[in-house]
């Protein structure tokens, strides 16, 4: 049986990708705004985006192909999952449940100064 964290590895960042836009405008928001979180946290642009969602890049390419992590993804803490973000050693597993924590609270109404730790 495969771990979580080989689970979340494989993954396609592109199946998941719809799921974080249908949270954000079940809520209110839109694509625009799930876009500018993953532009933040990875440094990504629309077009590098697009590229990784047509080539259906697993989530530990996405992450470790990434331009760069932003410097203030480390001050996103709290519980996502039921797991405490700044406890979570498995540096990939980490960055998924940093855009996970983005995305919820997007969807909860934070505002986007917030959310993007300015």
């Amino acid at each position: 049986m495969k771990s979580t964290a080989e689970r979340v590895y494989k993954m396609s960042f592109a199946s998941v990708y719809p799921h974080y836009i249908a949270k954000a405008e079940k809520k209110g928001k839109t694509k625009a705004e799930v876009d500018t979180i993953i532009f933040w946290l990875t440094g990504y642009d629309e077009t590098a985006l697009q590229k990784v969602l047509e080539s259906k890049v697993n989530f530990e390419d996405f992450f470790n192909n990434a331009p760069e992590l932003h410097a203030n993804a480390t001050k996103i803490t709290g519980v996502i999952c039921g797991y405490r973000i700044e406890d979570i050693e498995d540096p990939i597993i980490k960055q998924v449940r940093y855009l996970d924590k983005l995305i919820d609270e997007l969807a909860k109404g934070r505002a986007m100064e917030k959310i993007l730790r300015k």
